[in-house]
């Protein structure tokens, strides 16, 4: 069985068509530019790759082209759509309506376009590659809908609410919402499969680093509270977003700088954390470098993140009731050395021994970077939420529970 994962934004649709008997991604790229001109670059399992300008009006050109590119030519892996059994979609914002994924109805599609309004970056051009899509591959083949949002529809009120009027929830659904689902249910249950041990008996912090992060506490294989709130801005320091703040220096900076709404979201979101510490540098390969060469700026931003996610790890270990291990995923979690070490120092008082042996010799790898005595195993997981999403749409097409 082959599935086809999209992943699409309001100028991008990326894609990975994923062979289900082997887990092998047979072919993937990028459709960039939409609505402005149009690019693809599109690459095979056997090593084949191209990239070329394209005309891209809509979404639904560049559909067109996915489906040419590998269907056809020297990029070619299949040949025709029928061999293509379903497509899985990536959707970001499920609000409180959607706790696990489902198969692409109408009425589903019309729910995720009501839900604009909680993601509206995210969710319109999501329905609008969900409409492309139906369009260029028919009816024929099945559409599943898998939500950043789903997994942690587990977090009980007492966690998810914020400490505003009830009726701000009643009528705006104000609340946390939690983002990266897919990684964190992805990387929990991987790591459960690698100790040999039942998912619903063990009690984890999952690191989600990147650009964007969030942390996630799992008990016995549910959600019950993450770092990312109402929208992917709450939480931890970030590569461009602040993480958490108290909302009145936001009230404050618009009073005193005269901004926008509109310009303090985009301040916010895409001027602050890593970016606005720094002096313009957001990807943590900089920031290392940064460090390496004496910029205090950027030891004291690796020092924040690190520093953030102890506390975390902390919290959430107390609201579990316990913790059997810490997962690191993500860019950062599988790349930087200094940070989980960071993270992990001085932990010894709460069954934290990391090995830093272990932990530099496994950069960019995976495995348990905890010495063998340590009470909370510490672990790099890469996680794979393209893989997650196929998994899901197989097991809805097939009939079969999630």
């Amino acid at each position: 069985m082959k599935i086809l994962v999209i992943n699409a934004g309001s100028s991008s649709l990326k894609y990975q068509l994923i062979n289900m008997d082997n887990d092998e991604v047979i072919a993937k790229g990028n459709c960039e530019r939409i609505g402005i001109d149009g690019r693809i670059t599109h690459k095979t399992a056997s090593g084949f790759s191209v990239t070329e300008d394209c005309s891209f009006p809509t979404h639904t050109e560049a559909f067109e082209k996915v489906i040419e590119k590998l269907t056809t030519g020297d990029g070619k892996v299949v040949d025709s759509i029928a061999e293509i059994s379903a497509v899985g979609h990536r959707i970001v914002q499920g609000g409180d309506i959607f706790s696990k994924s489902v198969i692409a109805t109408d009425e589903v599609i019309d729910q995720i376009e009501q839900l604009s309004p909680l993601a509206p970056l995210h969710n319109p051009a999501h329905v609008l590659a969900l409409r492309a899509c139906r369009k260029v591959v028919g009816d024929k083949v099945p559409m599943v809908v898998v939500f950043d949002t789903a997994f942690h529809q587990t977090m009980p009120p007492k966690a998810f609410m914020f400490g505003l009027p009830y009726e701000d929830y009643e009528k705006y659904a104000i609340r946390k919402y939690g983002f990266h689902g897919t990684s964190h249910r992805f990387v929990s249950a991987d790591f459960a499969k690698r100790i040999g041990k039942p998912l619903d008996q063990l009690k984890l912090v999952t690191c989600h680093l990147g650009n964007g992060s969030s942390i996630t506490a799992v008990d016995c294989g549910k959600s019950v509270d993450t770092t990312m709130g109402f929208t992917p801005l709450d939480g931890v320091i970030m590569g461009t977003r602040c993480g958490a703040i108290d909302a009145s220096a936001v009230l404050y900076l618009m009073e005193k700088t005269g901004m926008s709404a509109t310009e303090m979201s985009n301040y916010l979101n895409k001027k602050c954390g890593f970016y606005g510490l720094t002096g313009g540098k957001s990807d943590n390969r900089d920031i290392e470098a940064g460090m390496a060469a004496g910029d205090k700026r950027c030891t004291l931003a690796t020092e924040m993140l690190s520093y953030e996610i102890k506390k975390q790890i902390g919290a959430y270990a107390a609201a579990m009731g316990g913790l059997d291990a810490v997962v690191f995923t993500g860019g950062i979690g599988e790349n930087a050395i200094g940070i989980r070490r960071l993270a992990c120092s001085n932990m010894e008082f709460f069954g934290i021994k990391l090995d830093d042996e272990r932990n530099t010799a496994l950069n960019h790898k995976e495995g348990r970077i905890s010495t063998d005595d340590s009470k909370v195993e510490v672990w790099i997981v890469p996680t794979n939420e393209e893989l997650l999403i196929a998994m899901d749409t197989q097991a809805l097409i097939e009939n079969k529970t999630l």
